[in-house]
């Protein structure tokens, strides 16, 4: 397996995706190929004497603010158009970008092609639960949806729980703001009676109605579909509590001041908490519906992070993600029509 990785995005800049590349490199027999500025990555690499970490030159890069289709156009000796070409002409298996989402998304779709049956692509965000993980998608690759885009969107989604997380059988929940299949906006109360219709009788995943942003949490689900305007907002709200939870336990353990002792068996319930809640241990999100495996990961990742989306890359790689989809759209190519 060969992996691209755009190694000039990301806030915490270049050396930190080399060092999570190379850990990567350490764990697996996964080729990778870093793709950048040859003097700043070519000597972090041999420094580290892996021989399945190989330094892919490219003299350009794109900028978080810049617009992506038009950075497309004029950067096409970049770090994110070069390695995204290398899965297209089939020297990589993979590409992961923790750069522009925008231009990342804008990248793949103009040089890996939708696949066949797909109109819009979708970012598959995992979520934890009381129970386990949960797959929401979509987490801001399309904003503006109808139906037809929540239905691929759920086809998409089923076949990533089953092969990412083994859910043979994945409850799916649309997103509205009651459980009752009268509420909901205009979208989500057409795509609810589009679901009803197509998913009767499906042996691949139960619909079971109508969820709330709390049901996400829960466990109670395992594929969450919405718009990726909605998914973003619960996204983010989501990472910002988690960090204010972090945040006001540090807060109350060094309050606690003599009385510490007291709390330090708590410690690694602490820890653990943590490990559940953080997106670095998730890695990064594959964009569905490309042809390709496209893993996109957090502006802010650090070298940890950047090992986890190595590990989700070469999980979908692995379970064939995108011939699954492939295979999976073939059978139900377009929603039927409400009756």
């Amino acid at each position: 397996m060969r992996i691209a990785v755009d190694a000039m995005g990301g806030d915490l800049g270049p050396l930190e995706v080399v060092k999570g590349v190379l850990e990567a490199a350490k764990q697996s027999r996964t080729h990778f190929l870093l793709v950048g500025d040859k003097s700043l990555l070519s000597s972090e690499v041999q420094r580290a004497g892996l021989t399945n970490v190989e330094v892919i030159p490219a003299t350009q890069v794109i900028e978080m603010t810049e617009q992506p289709t038009v950075a497309f156009k004029k950067k096409q000796d970049s770090s994110l158009v070069v390695a995204t070409r290398l899965v297209k002409q089939g020297e990589a298996s993979a590409v992961i970008s923790i750069g522009n989402t925008g231009a990342a998304m804008a990248v793949a779709l103009l040089t890996l092609g939708r696949i066949k049956g797909i109109d819009r692509p979708a970012i598959a965000t995992i979520l934890p639960s009381n129970t386990g993980l949960a797959v929401m998608l979509d987490s801001g690759a399309t904003v503006d949806c109808d139906p037809n885009n929540l239905y691929e969107f759920a086809l998409m989604g089923c076949v990533y729980a089953e092969k990412a997380l083994g859910i043979s059988l994945p409850r799916l929940g649309l997103l509205s703001n009651g459980e009752e299949d009268s509420k909901g906006n205009d979208l989500v109360k057409r795509t609810n009676a589009l679901f009803r219709q197509a998913f009767a009788g499906d042996t691949n995943l139960t619909f079971v109605g109508n969820i709330e942003g709390r049901d996400i949490y829960r466990g109670e689900i395992d594929v969450v579909v919405c718009d990726g305007f909605l998914g973003n907002v619960v996204l983010k709200t989501s990472e910002g509590v988690a960090e204010m939870i972090q945040t006001l336990l540090k807060e109350e353990m060094n309050r606690l001041g003599f009385a510490k002792a007291f709390a330090l068996p708590l410690k690694p319930a602490f820890r653990a908490l943590k490990k559940r809640v953080d997106y670095a241990e998730r890695g990064g999100a594959p964009l569905l519906g490309i042809n390709g495996v496209c893993i996109i990961g957090h502006g802010r990742s650090n070298a940890y992070a950047i090992l986890n989306a190595c590990k989700v890359a070469e999980r979908a790689v692995e379970n064939r993600i995108v011939e699954t989809i492939r295979e999976r759209i073939s059978l139900s190519p377009s929603p039927p029509p409400l009756a």
